[in-house]
């Protein structure tokens, strides 16, 4: 038994997900990740999914961040009474 799942259950606390549901969950996000999900190979170590979900996570946050920004400058161009400046705003909400 791994030292973490046997300190939790040690302390007390008690975790109620088996291995199947790991490997369950780390085959869901092997699909959503674009970079793991195009690759050939169906073999991924569930911590090289994990370390890409990490990574994918990441640049959808640089992602995220870039088109706030390109929001915010477009918005600070446009008369703010207009129409277009109400749909900039409720975007940047």
């Amino acid at each position: 038994m791994s030292s973490r799942r046997s300190r939790s259950r040690q302390s007390g606390v008690s975790r109620n997900i088996t291995d199947d549901q790991i490997t369950d969950l780390i085959s869901k996000l092997q699909q959503l990740i674009p970079e793991i999900r195009n690759r050939q190979s169906d073999k991924v170590s569930a911590s090289k999914v994990l370390q890409e979900t990490c990574n994918y996570i990441r640049s959808l946050h640089r992602e995220v961040d870039d088109l706030s920004d390109r929001l915010s400058n477009l918005l600070a161009t446009t008369d703010s009474d207009s129409a277009q400046a109400a749909i900039i705003r409720s975007l940047l909400m």
